[in-house]
Parts: structure tokens; C-alpha cells; sequence
């Protein structure tokens, strides 16, 4: 392939919901290019852009993936996205790749929540887009519903450029509504026909609103229309181009790609009116040495942006980059400032599903990869050392559900979390990290699928297999109530002895921390032994009396005891310390306590009922609610013993339109019918263990 300049490259991100064909119609695109043989199949695991083991076995896609090729004079970057919302970290990274953006939807289903959030994310990120109605060969399509439902949820603004001409269920052929002309397909290409009588009126009607359309977006084009109702062919290109590129227009398309009918004239579509990428907006940068903000110039030194990781087995770490301002080749030593280091120059690719090309260079405004970069990530940049300039990073989806991961054979350990720690750099939605308290190691992520996913990547990369559950929650233990006790510990076995008493007063604490206070007076336990007195307790505290959870907000005060001048000792007084503890907290109204999150929970309105029932039923308690321009933002607290699979069932009884942010807030009695069960349930796993 050729250098491209960016008027001449077009980087397209395929979004949508998963299963509606992204990537059946990327294929059908690469296919249409001369690039491939025959087109492969999601359900065989055999094309190019789901190309992982998991993908193949799932059939679905999981990473985003990136699939060049020229068509009409231009190179086009099509960065196909995965659907599933597990997966939604490669989403954001598919959204910084892409200029632009084509949503699939079905014509069978119309638009469905990952059209809405496909939707919802272009408009947040102003990005140009096209919705293309897929599945147009399928039973009950419908093009017409499917327009329907898309003014419905986003308005008139989505204008249909092409009405699909169906005769006895098959899809033959579209009329062309900026041109009023009509084509059939015919195995080999299109030939021109009439439009159908049965479709004149329909096809009027839809031009007109696209003439509405195209004349939006320019005063000229406006006053022109108003004058004399009509805009030239030219005139409607010109409107919809300036629509285009402002957002304020989204043209919709028809294909079927399976049967791959109607793609070549999508890809026209796509040259035609998807903006190039020297008209797309360059990602704020700031300089790497000031931290001023500064404008980035295509024609500048070379500045390039790390939008995603791979970790190969093979290859090593593969960092898929997009270039903003000069160009790079395999002589160019890039400067990393994010890690304020040098890269050493290598060879510069460009990537097709999984497979690596050589190019001579990359050129501003296009997609490209490199191999085994030492020092960089996804988010980083790279740069002229000459002058550092540093890219907005990517701002991800906060992971919601955690799961305790540990090795599946004894002894593999560091296997499992070196394995983890390589695909942290392919996955910042992941996140590994260990609970001091409860000894958990817990990996964290966007949903159960995804982090199954992340296990069997493990396997299948690294050859190590871990085995997950749900994490321990880090109860802990306070009294509520005084209580005093003696300690006393004396040992006589022939020889030196051990010797120690002390008299303790344990109360709540007023704030909420261990309190260590010494009252005693006349030297009753020598100085050199209240150091011993407290590190006793504060081992002993580290197992409460009930359930054996870490006692916490205790104050506790040493005000009498005894000793011996020749057998007393450290020891001695350490022991008598957490004796005297274990009684006096008994007594003292000993409670068990558990973590409580804050929740803020947004959805639609017309889920507002269930979320706050299902709260409820976790034994959570409503704060308040706060309107969006989404829905509502519900804010609750609730433990976070009944919140593990929380980001599941969110989806579950949203349709996947819900999400939520998590915080901890406090530490709460839990209630006595609970703090039972947890009890009894800890007792038999220390009987087990012993």
C-alpha cells in the first residue's frame, strides 16, 4: 500500500450493539477491496478482525481491531468495535482512533441500547457519523420501522440517503435519494432501472426531508430552499457534507453484509461523504515542558498518541498509535514524555486484524502500529524530543466488579500475576490490586464476562490457569459499651518465670481509631513495659472475639497491674495485654461492622422504580436523586456484601442502559440476623482450617 497523506485517509470507527454485523461488514469491505479471497465468518471464528482464540469461541468480538484499505484513491482505517458492554474499554479506545463513525443497527430490530450508546457517545465527542441499516437479507426487515424508531430516540436529523427496494421479501436494490435514481443489483455489480411506482411517493417524500437536511447546515443552501422549495444534486452533497462534519446531520444508509449486497456502494458513501482526516479535530495536547496548552499543526514535528495495546506472546507488546502532526519511520528514535524516555527507532507497521505489514513511514492523520516499545502505554505519547508535547489521555470507564483471583495449581502464582500484569498494558479497564485486610487479591473490571475473558487470555497467552471467587468481604469488629478486665500472665518452669498483670479499662473510642492511654501512677508497671502492653494489644486487635474480623475503634486505657523485679518481661506483659483484651471485649457489647458504599446509580426515568425496589431488597438506603440529561442519577447507600454483582444486574434490569460509580463511605453495624449467619459461617472455617 502507497503513503496517504490525510486528504487523502479516512479513519471510521464501526459501532453499535453487539451481534448486529460490525464485523461481518468489515469483512465484506476488506473482501470488496481485493484484499481477501473469500469473505470469513464471526460463526467460523475465521475473520480478519476477530482474530483472538476467545473471539473464535465465542463469536463475538472482544478487542477492538483495525483493517485498512484503499478504495477510490483513499486509504480507509475501518476500526472495528466490539458490541458487548464487558467490553467497552476497546470502545473508547476505538472512539480515540476514529474521525468518524458509522453505526450498525438492525433492520429487524432498529435501533436497540448499543445504537443508543454509539449514538450518545459521537454526539459527546462531536464525531461525524452514518448509521447503516443492516441485515436488510433477513426475515421481517423492515427499513421503514427502522427509520421510524431512529426519529423516535434521536430525531429528523437522521435522514436516509438511500431507500432500499425489496420485491417479495428480498432486498434488489435502492433508489439513490440525492440523485433520484434507482439501481438493481446483479451479482456483479448495479445497473440502472426506474424507480418502482410502488416506491415514487415514498422515495418524494424522503428527499424532500433530505433537502430539509442538507439546507440546515448553510444560510446560502437555506435561503435558496425557501425560495424555491428544490435543491440541485450539487447542492445537496454540498449541505450534507457541511452537515456531516458539524453533527448535525447523520445520513442513513441500507446494506445487507452477510450476503455482502449494497457494501460497495457503502463504501462509496463512505469516501464520498465521511470526513478525511485532515478535516478532524486534533486531540488537545499541552507542552511536555511547561504544561502550556499548544496547538499541534499537521505539518509540525512528529507528535503521535498510543490509543491501544497488544500483548502477544510472540511479537511482544504491540502499541497501535495514531499520528497527529509530521511522520515517523524505522529511523526515527521517538521520545516518550509521559515516561520521560527515549524509544529506540524500529520498524513501523501497519496492522490488519492481527497481522503486521511493513510501511515505509506514517504519515499525519494515519493509523499505524509499533513493536516492542520499552517505556510506553496505552494514553502515552510520542513525540519529537526536540519539543515535547503531550496528548489528553483516554479517559476510561471506571472498572464496577470485583472477583478474588488466585492460582489454579499450587505453586504458579507468579506465573498467573506476571500474566496479569502483561495484560494490564493491553486492558486499562483492569485493575489488580490487594486487599491489606482480607489478603484477597482482586482483579477488577467492567463485568463477569470480561473478566472470564481475562482469565482465559491468561491461559491461552501465557499457559497458566487462574481460578476465581467472590472476595472476602473486610468485616471488622468494635464494642459499644465500657468494660474493664485483668490480665494476667505468669509462667514458673524452674529457673527465670514470667510474670505480668495489668488492669485495663476498653471503651468506644470517640474517634474511631485504636487509643492507647497510659494512667498508670507510682510505677505499679514500670515504664519499660507499656510499650509491650500496647504492641500486645494491637497484635490482638488484629482478630476480634466474635468472628475473628479485625477490632477497630477501641480506646484502651492501662491504669493498675503488678509486677515481679526479676521475672517480669516483655513477653510477659504482652500476653496479659491481650488476655485482659479478649475479656474485657466481651463484655463490652462486642458488634460486627461492615463496609457501606455510596452508589450514584444513573438510568432512565422508566427504570426508576426498579432500581430503587432492587436497592431496597440489598438492604440499601436512598439519599436522593438528581435529573440528567440521560435519565436520572439516583445516589444510595447500601453494603457492599450486596453489592458484588451489582454491575450485572444493573444491566439486567436496564437492558444495559444503567450505570453506576461506587465510593466508601463508613463503616455500619451490621443487622443481628446478618452479623449471625457471618458468625457461625466463620467459626466452621476455623474448624475447617484447624
Amino acid at each position: 500500500m502507497k503513503i496517504y497523506q490525510a486528504d487523502s485517509i479516512r479513519n471510521i470507527g464501526i459501532f453499535g450493539h453487539g451481534g448486529e454485523g460490525k464485523t461481518t461488514l468489515t469483512e465484506a469491505m476488506l473482501f470488496n477491496a481485493g484484499l481477501l479471497d473469500r469473505m470469513g465468518k464471526v460463526d467460523d471464528g475465521s475473520s480478519v478482525s476477530d482474530y483472538d482464540p476467545e473471539e473464535t469461541k465465542r463469536h463475538i468480538s472482544i478487542s477492538t481491531a483495525v483493517a485498512p484499505f484503499e478504495w477510490n484513491g483513499s486509504k480507509v482505517n475501518i476500526i472495528d468495535a466490539p458490541g458487548f458492554f464487558d467490553f467497552y474499554g476497546e470502545v473508547y479506545e476505538a472512539m480515540a482512533l476514529a474521525d468518524s463513525a458509522v453505526i450498525v443497527c438492525s433492520a429487524v430490530s432498529g435501533p436497540v441500547v448499543g445504537t443508543e450508546k454509539a449514538m450518545s457517545m459521537c454526539k459527546k465527542a462531536k464525531m461525524p457519523r452514518m448509521i447503516v441499516i443492516n441485515q436488510m437479507d433477513r426475515e421481517n426487515a423492515n427499513f421503514d420501522k427502522a427509520v421510524e424508531a431512529l426519529h423516535d430516540k434521536f430525531g429528523v436529523a437522521c435522514v436516509p440517503i438511500q431507500l432500499p427496494i425489496v420485491e417479495k421479501g428480498v432486498y434488489t436494490g435502492y433508489v439513490d435519494l440525492t440523485t433520484m435514481t434507482a439501481k438493481k443489483f446483479d451479482g456483479k455489480g448495479e445497473k440502472d432501472i426506474d424507480i418502482p411506482s410502488a416506491l415514487a411517493g415514498r422515495a418524494e417524500e424522503l428527499r424532500e426531508a433530505l433537502m430539509e437536511a442538507a439546507a440546515e447546515g448553510d444560510e446560502e443552501l437555506m435561503m435558496t430552499y425557501l425560495d424555491t422549495m428544490e435543491l440541485s444534486q450539487e447542492e445537496i452533497i454540498r449541505g450534507l457534507n457541511l452537515g456531516i462534519l458539524s453533527g448535525d446531520v447523520t445520513p442513513v444508509c441500507c446494506v445487507a453484509a452477510l450476503p455482502n449486497i449494497g457494501v460497495c456502494t457503502l463504501m462509496n458513501n463512505l469516501v464520498h461523504y465521511m470526513p478525511t482526516a485532515d478535516k478532524a479535530p486534533i486531540r488537545p495536547a499541552v507542552n511536555a515542558r511547561t504544561g502550556e496548552e499548544v496547538e499541534i499543526k499537521r505539518d509540525g514535528k512528529f507528535a503521535a498518541q498510543i490509543m491501544k495495546t497488544v500483548a502477544d506472546p510472540f511479537v511482544g507488546k504491540i502499541s497501535i498509535l495514531k499520528v497527529y502532526a509530521g511522520s515517523i519511520d524505522a529511523t526515527f528514535s521517538a521520545y516518550n514524555p509521559n515516561a520521560e524516555k527515549a524509544e529506540k527507532s524500529g520498524t513501523v507497521y501497519m496492522m490488519r486484524g492481527k497481522n503486521l505489514i511493513t510501511v515505509d513511514k506514517l504519515c499525519a492523520g494515519d493509523i499505524g502500529a509499533m513493536a516492542k516499545l520499552q517505556f510506553s502505554n496505552t494514553g502515552d505519547t510520542l513525540t519529537d524530543a526536540a519539543d515535547p508535547v503531550k496528548f489528553a489521555p483516554i479517559d476510561f470507564p471506571d472498572p464496577c466488579i470485583s472477583l478474588a483471583v488466585t492460582a489454579k495449581k499450587q505453586g504458579e502464582e507468579d506465573k498467573v500475576f506476571a500474566g496479569l500484569n502483561r495484560l494490564l498494558e493491553e486492558d486499562p479497564t483492569m485493575q489488580i490490586e490487594k486487599n491489606a485486610e482480607t489478603g484477597d487479591v482482586l482483579i477488577k473490571g467492567l463485568g463477569e464476562m470480561h473478566i472470564d475473558v481475562i482469565c482465559a487470555k491468561l491461559r491461552n497467552k501465557f499457559k497458566v490457569e487462574a481460578s476465581l471467587s467472590d472476595p472476602h468481604i473486610p468485616y471488622r469488629e468494635t464494642i459499644r459499651t465500657m468494660a474493664e478486665a485483668e490480665g494476667k500472665h505468669k509462667k514458673q518452669t524452674g529457673g527465670a518465670g514470667q510474670f505480668g498483670v495489668v488492669q485495663m479499662r476498653f471503651e468506644p473510642s470517640e474517634t474511631g481509631e485504636f487509643e492507647f492511654v497510659n494512667a498508670i501512677v507510682g510505677g505499679v508497671v514500670p515504664k519499660e513495659f507499656i510499650p509491650a502492653v500496647e504492641k500486645g494489644l494491637r497484635e490482638a486487635m488484629n482478630k476480634g472475639v466474635l468472628a475473628g474480623y479485625p477490632m477497630v475503634g477501641i480506646k484502651a486505657t492501662l491504669y493498675d497491674g503488678k509486677y515481679h523485679p526479676v521475672d517480669s518481661k516483655e513477653v510477659a506483659f504482652k500476653s496479659a495485654a491481650r488476655l485482659s483484651y479478649k475479656a474485657a471485649c466481651a463484655k463490652a457489647n462486642p458488634v460486627l461492622i461492615e463496609p457501606i458504599y455510596r452508589y450514584e446509580i444513573l438510568v432512565p426515568n422508566d427504570y426508576m422504580g426498579d432500581i430503587m425496589g432492587d436497592m431496597s431488597r440489598r438492604r440499601g438506603r436512598l439519599i436522593g436523586t438528581n435529573p440528567t440529561p440521560e435519565g436520572t442519577e439516583v445516589i444510595a447507600e447500601a453494603p457492599l456484601s450486596e453489592m458484588f454483582k451489582y454491575a450485572t444486574d444493573l444491566r439486567s434490569m436496564t437492558q444495559g442502559r444503567g450505570s453506576f460509580r461506587s465510593e466508601f463511605v463508613r463503616y455500619e453495624d451490621v443487622p443481628s440476623n446478618v452479623a449471625q449467619k457471618i458468625i457461625e459461617n466463620a467459626k466452621k472455617d476455623e474448624e475447617e482450617e484447624e
